[in-house]
């Protein structure tokens, strides 16, 4: 790709002159219509050391509403960022609906940089390319328009830039020994950059080369490949919104059985523990998992523990028992509700990702980002293509989340028709109780078919080696703490064996 790019290109001081101010208004124009439309737009810019990147973003953001936007430079991974997932810093950057992100410098980073450095192996290329695309193809999904220019100049320039910074004292200190190495080894750099553009060049969030010898060539050509993908994603999403609104609302078919076999019906709800045995066993994990908590600590290993199940399903019981003798300082139960606003404004995973937590830590989510193929579903949140996709993005999401380290469980917390009901009367009976039965509990329950069809597909395609879902046969709360502790101390001591 690179060699085919034409670098002797310039525009001569008139001519730029003669169209800026047209681009200049017209961008400014498209970021209030993007931003009207609710249009999450990232800028991506990536290129060669000393291209530049920061001169053009400087010049780009001129014609923008400054309120409108947030410029991220991607420098070196932070303490805190190298104790998360690679990910974990981009997803907790991506743009509200109508609002812009300028990524200088972005996530391939690990796939240029960090690699010419040897810090990202070769075995470790594919599963990032993997995670690249992933990450990309979701947002652009969700409705982000994804921009990325790479800023191209050729060694002989790059050096004469280089020289040029380093006889300034004010900006020597913007040339790296880095810098330095990749220009005395630049044919080997291009050639990974050659690699990066072919694998991550995509329909959903394509490449554009952008020649930047010349400096006001780059700058028109940056402003009409902005606006190009500001106008075309405007038409799309004007186009799709009256697509919606002739089809009307979707309907799901509550006939509809996509799966022939059902993974809950095979659960044993007749399981149980007397009050002696649970004692006796809760009490001999607990001692096990306070002790675990602080090896994932000392080892620095992120433990990430997803609970679903039926209302009543004993979830809230769950958790309590298995963090009782842990450290609080090490672990964060994080309670989720209806969406509110702000994360209305994001993609769905956005609120998650920016919950996980970091080496050595544990975060426990009760109810997790199965709503999507479960609640957003069958009450109609969302439309049948965003869950039917969610599968491959949660499979997706959880597996950066295992390649970075982390151990992943989620738990089906399951219990049948006639003990919901007696734990919901019960509830109603207690007034100490009264507050966690609500009128939208009961009405659920006329839905519990649908709900189950959903649980059972999800289930099949989410459940993972590296995050698995496990069933508890909830009926008897003393059996199901108990399962849910011993299943969490056996996988940790599993990884320490292994460690």
């Amino acid at each position: 790709m690179l060699e085919k790019v034409d670098l002797t290109k310039k525009v001569s001081k008139e001519e730029y002159k003669e169209k800026m101010p047209v681009l200049e208004a017209k961008l400014g124009r498209l970021q209030r219509e993007c931003k009207a439309l609710g249009i999450p737009i990232m800028i991506v810019f990536e290129g060669f050391g000393a291209a530049g990147k920061g001169l053009q973003i400087g010049r780009l953001i001129q014609s923008m509403d400054p309120r409108g936007f947030e410029v991220y430079p991607i420098k070196n991974e932070t303490e805190e960022e190298q104790m998360h997932p690679f990910m974990w810093r981009f997803w907790t950057k991506t743009p509200a609906k109508g609002r812009i992100v300028i990524f200088d410098g972005s996530w391939y980073r690990k796939v240029l940089i960090d690699r010419f450095e040897k810090r990202t192996k070769n075995k470790d290329l594919p599963d990032a390319f993997h995670s690249i695309n992933s990450f990309e193809e979701q947002l652009a999904e969700d409705g982000n328009l994804i921009i990325k220019l790479f800023l191209d100049i050729d060694k002989k320039e790059q050096k004469k830039r280089f020289e040029k910074l380093e006889k300034n004292k004010e900006t020597a200190w913007r040339v790296t020994q880095g810098d330095k190495e990749r220009n005395a080894r630049y044919s080997e750099y291009a050639a990974m950059m050659e690699d990066m553009l072919f694998k991550t060049d995509t329909d959903y969030a394509p490449w554009t080369i952008i020649e930047s010898m010349d400096k006001r060539f780059a700058t028109l050509k940056i402003y009409t490949s902005v606006i190009k993908a500001m106008e075309e994603q405007i038409e799309k999403v004007g186009r799709e919104k009256a697509e919606q609104k002739q089809k009307g609302a979707p309907q799901m078919d509550a006939d509809m059985r996509e799966l022939q076999v059902s993974i809950l019906s095979k659960a044993d709800l007749s399981l149980s523990y007397t009050r002696e045995e649970y004692k006796e066993k809760l009490d001999k994990l607990q001692k096990k998992m306070e002790k675990l908590h602080g090896e994932l600590y000392r080892r620095r290993i992120p433990l990430v523990l997803g609970f679903e199940g039926w209302d009543a399903g004993g979830k809230g019981g769950a958790i309590k028992r298995l963090t009782e003798r842990m450290d609080p300082r090490g672990y964060v139960v994080n309670p989720t509700a209806s969406p509110n606003d702000i994360e209305k404004a994001h993609h769905y995973l956005w609120r998650f990702w920016r919950a996980m937590p970091k080496d050595g830590h544990v975060a426990i989510f009760d109810r997790t980002w199965y709503g999507r193929v479960m609640v957003e579903r069958i009450e109609g949140f969302c439309t049948t293509e965003e869950w039917k996709r969610a599968y491959k993005e949660i499979n997706d999401m959880e597996k950066d989340l295992s390649d970075a380290g982390a151990i992943v469980i989620k738990f089906w917390m399951h219990i049948d028709k006639d003990e919901q009901e007696r734990r919901f009367t019960e509830r109603q009976q207690n007034p100490e109780k009264q507050w966690k039965i609500t009128d939208e509990d009961w009405r659920n329950r006329e839905k519990w078919d649908l709900y189950e069809d959903a649980v059972n597909e999800m289930l099949m395609r989410t459940s993972t080696d590296y995050a698995p879902w496990v069933v508890v046969e909830g009926n008897d709360k003393y059996y199901a703490r108990v399962k849910v502790l011993k299943t969490v101390v056996d996988a940790i001591e599993k990884r320490l064996k292994e460690e």
